[in-house]
């Protein structure tokens, strides 16, 4: 939490629920234990006006601390466009079990949502900022909304070369995994171009290419074959299907074309090699040479959520979580064919706020997607890659000064032209009197993203990062009247996954 001026600190309130959590070097979603009692209560947490919190499960002490110390007025972060945990939380929730408290992260509930940000005409991002109060006195929520182009634009966009890792392991053998994946990869081989190539790398205990860099044109017979004959085998040797598929992305490097590994796994990795850094740093110089990224599906009940987003935010990409044909048609058929073009790279998002209006403030989630604020502006350190169609949202919660009047912040994102290289930069500016009004009368985005950052807020179990926390049972009510007035399938699913934690809690 990052603190300004005067920042208090919280006092305890009770525990919201006593949670066992398994835990190890892979983290994966786990049972709810104990007495539920007043357990749907999201607001039993830490006073936002006084006091000092106690350690929260599942998260780092000392990580909390440093942002609550934080003295200046600037909050820097790399662009994130993961979607992984909330999908993940709903398929434990679906299966009648409570996330791992460690898996939540908060800003991938809220961008799992689309918001009807103003979009730019033009490679690079447009910037949205507004926000509403609270009920909690002088707190407000502040959204800053970043926005790319549509993506009608396809056929403008440049061929893809898509590298597939496919894990053929012995646990991908559960229905939902590897099945899953065939059927997937199946229809998005009818959607390529005929310009597009794909590659087909597998491991288990050990890795191999079993078709190199082939153009769709003509081939499409050959490529659905070898989807087809994909056949489950022993261990999970993941550092060698990353680094084999690397190898064969840069053996059929195409000069014009997005370049990108597209990793499938439940990532239990078990063999080999079984540290994100690690893996990461034996492929660097493809990554950073060939400007090649990383897109990470993670597959399965049981799924090595850590290792897997460590992954893709160390490998200039993003991660979804699949449970179903119909996410999964989704993320093959329509998100990958259509966003496999680049818009930024290494982007990063700073926002200021006035000293004379803003008292404290802090950014929910992002927490392993922190900047120090003095490399915003230095090109070498990374950011996140993002594509056409994408809307990226940060949520702040801002306790303002009393009576406060004016400017209140000002939100820059900056980025390197995919092609190019050279950065860019735009922003937008927020007054205090556009806080006016309470969040649960506010627009669809905003209010969208506040029941999202909500729920994961309850479900993380340690530290809240939000004021005014409704209960479950409350916030699941305000998400049906917000699905009931949208008619949105999304956000009813949304109301629905809360309506289960309160049962479970």
């Amino acid at each position: 939490m990052q603190g300004v001026r005067t920042m208090e600190r919280f006092r305890t309130r009770t525990a919201l629920l006593a949670l066992t959590a398994a835990s190890g070097l892979l983290l994966t979603a786990c049972s709810g234990g104990g007495d539920a009692g007043e357990s749907g209560k999201a607001a039993d947490r830490h006073d936002y006006s006084a006091g000092q919190p106690a350690p929260a499960e599942g998260r780092d002490t000392d990580e909390r601390d440093d942002r609550r110390e934080d003295p200046d007025h600037l909050s820097t972060f790399a662009l994130d466009v993961d979607t992984a945990s909330y999908d993940y939380a709903r398929r434990a929730l679906a299966d009648g079990r409570l996330p791992d408290p460690s898996t939540v992260r908060p800003e991938e509930f809220v961008n799992s949502f689309r918001q009807d940000y103003d979009r730019p005409d033009g490679d690079g991002f447009s910037v949205t900022v507004d926000g509403a109060r609270t009920d909690d006195e002088d707190w407000s929520l502040v959204r800053v909304g970043l926005a790319t182009r549509t993506t009608e634009r396809t056929g403008e966009r440049p061929p893809a070369a898509l590298t597939f890792v496919i894990d053929v392991s012995g646990s991908m053998a559960e229905p939902g995994r590897l099945d899953l994946a065939q059927e997937s990869l199946s229809v998005m081989t009818d959607r390529l171009r005929d310009d597009d190539s794909v590659a087909l790398v597998t491991f288990s205990d050990e890795a191999e290419t079993v078709l190199p860099m082939t153009r769709l044109g003509g081939n499409r017979d050959e490529i659905q074959d070898a989807v087809s004959d994909l056949d489950t085998q022993d261990s999970t040797n993941l550092g060698a299907g990353v680094e084999t598929g690397y190898e064969t992305a840069v053996e059929g490097l195409r000069e014009g074309a997005t370049n990108r590994v597209v990793l499938i796994s439940d990532a239990l990795a078990n063999t080999g090699d079984t540290d994100a850094d690690s893996i990461l740093e034996r492929v660097s110089g493809e990554r950073r040479e060939h400007g090649i990224t990383l897109f990470g599906v993670g597959v399965g009940s049981d799924y090595g959520d850590a290792l897997m987003e460590r992954l893709a935010d160390k490998g200039d990409g993003h991660t979804v979580y699949v449970s179903d044909e119909d996410q999964a048609r989704k993320v093959f058929s329509e998100q990958l064919p259509r966003n496999v073009d680049l818009t930024a790279r290494d982007a990063k998002a700073q926002v200021v706020f006035d000293p004379e209006t803003v008292e404290e403030f802090h950014l929910v989630g992002y927490d392993n997607r922190r900047v120090a604020d003095e490399d915003f502006r230095d090109d070498r350190v990374d950011g996140g890659e993002v594509g056409p169609g994408h809307t990226v949202t940060a949520l702040y919660a801002v306790r303002t000064e009393p009576g406060a009047e004016g400017h209140l912040a000002t939100a820059t994102v900056r980025w390197l032209d995919p092609e190019t290289r050279d950065p860019h930069e735009e922003t937008g500016d927020l007054e205090a009197d556009a806080l006016d009004g309470s969040v649960w009368s506010a627009g669809r985005g905003l209010r969208t993203a506040a029941t999202a950052a909500y729920f994961a807020d309850a479900l993380g179990h340690g530290d809240p990062d939000l004021p005014d926390a409704p209960r479950l049972d409350e916030l699941a009510d305000h998400a049906d009247d917000l699905a009931d007035s949208t008619e949105s399938e999304e956000i009813r699913g949304l109301a629905e996954a809360i309506g289960t934690a309160n049962r479970l809690m």
